[in-house]
């Protein structure tokens, strides 16, 4: 059993490949020393999330990164496929037309079957990342947030397979299908909450450090089927949402992560990039914060 004068806790939000910029947040956060007590992560920020808390160093997750992007594995799957779809950048046009195709076939499937990926090629993904441990084993306390499609209800996990945590967590709607957990079906956390301050709150933390990796409100896409008017629709509630809850986080740190797709993995490099850049302007921030908390509550003991 551990006691703190305080608890900080650091919510890292979902937003697919966005979550790289996770890597570069807690490089920062871990050069500058600022004390991590308790993670909780939304989908990819349970990823992240979760292999640092475990004891992944940032480097190591950027060899592991670039290891797996450069496999046969990643370069044949799914997820690669639905990427192509949607970079646009420096793409030749056979090349886009091949993904577009690849993309509604992928489409398609999901009419008949819970989910795009199939759970093996997911689980694979999660198993080259994250030890076969369980949550109340790492070395950092941790939380993963999902959502219970069932009862509609917030699950965080705080016991269990680690692995099994994130991959409901990591389940994002439509493309992965959800965990049968016990009655529940598990889903995607950012179902309701993109970033995990309320759940960060709610396990201790009296100071929370969010790192909000969701693409900004403005979009200039064309909404031309009735498919992707549904899915900005979900992205304006859902940024929304986000921004209530982020209101109660002590510092946010943002990183400019643009309006990547959530399949946009190749962008690894810039994102982390991006995490370092954000959290190195908000440590002036986070020093202010955890001031004031001290000087408020002096005597004050919390249990982590």
């Amino acid at each position: 059993m551990k006691w703190k004068n305080q608890c900080i806790g650091l919510a890292l939000g979902g937003g697919g490949a966005r979550g790289f910029a996770h890597i570069g947040v807690i490089k920062v956060l871990k050069h500058e020393k600022i004390p991590i007590d308790i993670i909780v992560g939304t989908s990819s920020g349970s990823l992240i999330g979760g292999a640092y808390a475990s004891g992944t160093t940032p480097e190591e997750l950027e060899r592991k990164i670039n290891e797996y992007l450069n496999s046969e594995e990643y370069k044949s799957s799914a997820i690669r496929a639905i990427e192509k779809a949607h970079d646009d950048e420096h793409v030749p046009l056979t090349h886009k037309i091949q993904g577009f195709l690849q993309n509604k076939f992928l489409l398609l499937q999901a009419m008949f079957k819970p989910g795009v990926l199939s759970a093996k090629e997911f689980r694979s993904m999660i198993d080259f990342f994250i030890p076969d441990i369980s949550i109340q084993d790492t070395l950092i306390p941790f939380r993963a947030v999902s959502t219970d499609l069932i009862s509609g209800e917030q699950i965080i996990c705080s016991k269990g397979s680690l692995r099994e945590a994130i991959m409901a967590s990591s389940s994002v709607p439509g493309a992965i299908e959800p965990r049968e957990d016990r009655g529940r079906l598990l889903s995607d956390g950012g179902i309701i909450s993109m970033v995990p301050v309320n759940a960060a709150r709610s396990e201790g933390a009296d100071i929370v450090i969010a790192v909000n990796i969701a693409r900004g409100i403005f979009s200039d896409e064309k909404l031309e089927t009735a498919q992707e008017i549904c899915d900005r629709a979900a992205d304006i509630t859902s940024y929304y949402l986000t921004r209530c809850e982020l209101a109660k986080a002590d510092v946010t740190i943002r990183p400019k992560v643009g309006n990547l797709h959530w399949s946009n993995f190749s962008h690894a490099g810039n994102l982390i990039a991006e995490g370092e850049k954000a959290a190195l302007e908000s440590i002036p921030d986070i020093r202010i914060a955890t001031s004031i908390f001290r000087k408020l509550f002096p005597k004050r003991k919390v249990r982590t």
